[in-house]
């Protein structure tokens, strides 16, 4: 169970009946092993940025999570049952979090939804895939300027990759990862060199057109069952996305973006969506927000 149950969504409201349902009016509270409708999609925060602190980031993602309802909550009906389970808050202790998050995401998986999981630092992301460790046929799908695959000896918002390698290689697997967006000036020689030894599929920010990363998208979904996308934020252009943890100088274009969730969503094998690094405490007007949202709602509508 999450450290924070569900808390009633409010927003925008343009009188009753079904005409006039907008995200706040559908949204429901949902506990592990409860069961869940055909479709059902289940919202779960993760209000952390420990791990940006210790990747010496400026700190504020904890606040992501309720920043992304918000933003969410006045977005007309997504037209599929949808669940929030709440948020797991984060102190000091990053690995117990992420441990908790695993095993709300594992409950979804088990219930048969969707997992929609709201960040918090790139952290998130190791908990997230705690949720479908060891279940056959997985993938990452990592939109991002970094690639986070820094070594550590404690779990930062740069590792969460290298610890799911990590992870795969003593259970006698590979890990399958892609990542779009990666800044060739963002990232040391160090870090490209550990993500060719471990095989990651790679797409430029200077190459990213919406074909090239939809194409990037088909081709890593053509070679998995369930892929977890992850998004984060940090790859959009700071004019864009102002309010994350590290403002991209150049970042890449909001269509390349839609274009790498619709290759996913249109391939069916959508299994866990994640949103990273908002960090309300730097956005301007809510735009970072506003734009996760309709990434969000773009996944979750079609």
């Amino acid at each position: 169970m999450a450290d924070r149950l569900f808390v009633p969504w409010t927003g925008r409201d343009d009188g009753p009946g079904p005409e006039h349902a907008r995200w706040h009016s559908v949204v429901r509270g949902w506990v592990p092993g409860s069961t869940l409708p055909a479709g059902g999609v289940v919202m779960v925060g993760f209000a952390s940025d420990e791990g940006v602190r210790r990747n010496g980031g400026r700190v504020g993602a904890a606040a992501g999570p309720a920043a992304l309802r918000g933003a969410l909550a006045s977005l007309g009906d997504p037209g599929r049952p949808v669940f929030d389970a709440g948020d797991v808050v984060v102190d000091s202790d990053l690995e117990g979090g992420q441990a908790r998050l695993g095993a709300v995401v594992g409950a979804i998986l088990d219930a048969g939804g969707l997992p929609v999981v709201l960040g918090g630092g790139h952290a998130v992301a190791y908990g997230s895939y705690l949720g479908w460790a060891g279940r056959p046929g997985w993938g990452v799908l990592n939109v991002d300027a970094h690639f986070d695959l820094r070594a550590s000896d404690r779990a930062t918002s740069g590792t969460p990759f290298a610890q799911m390698a990590a992870d795969e290689a003593s259970a006698g697997r590979d890990l399958a990862y892609a990542v779009a967006g990666i800044s060739r000036a963002n990232n040391t020689r160090v870090l490209f060199d550990a993500a060719e030894r471990l095989g990651v599929e790679v797409l430029l920010d200077e190459d990213c057109t919406p074909a090239t990363a939809g194409a990037f998208a088909e081709e890593f979904v053509a070679r998995v069952d369930s892929v977890h996308l992850t998004l984060d934020l940090d790859a959009l252009p700071a004019s864009v996305a102002p309010g994350v943890s590290a403002p991209a100088g150049f970042g890449i274009g909001l269509d390349c973006v839609r274009a790498v969730v619709r290759a996913v969503v249109g391939s069916g094998t959508l299994g866990l969506l994640e949103v990273a690094e908002l960090n309300p405490s730097f956005d301007v007007d809510g735009r970072t927000a506003r734009t996760a949202a309709r990434l969000i709602d773009l996944a979750v509508r079609a």
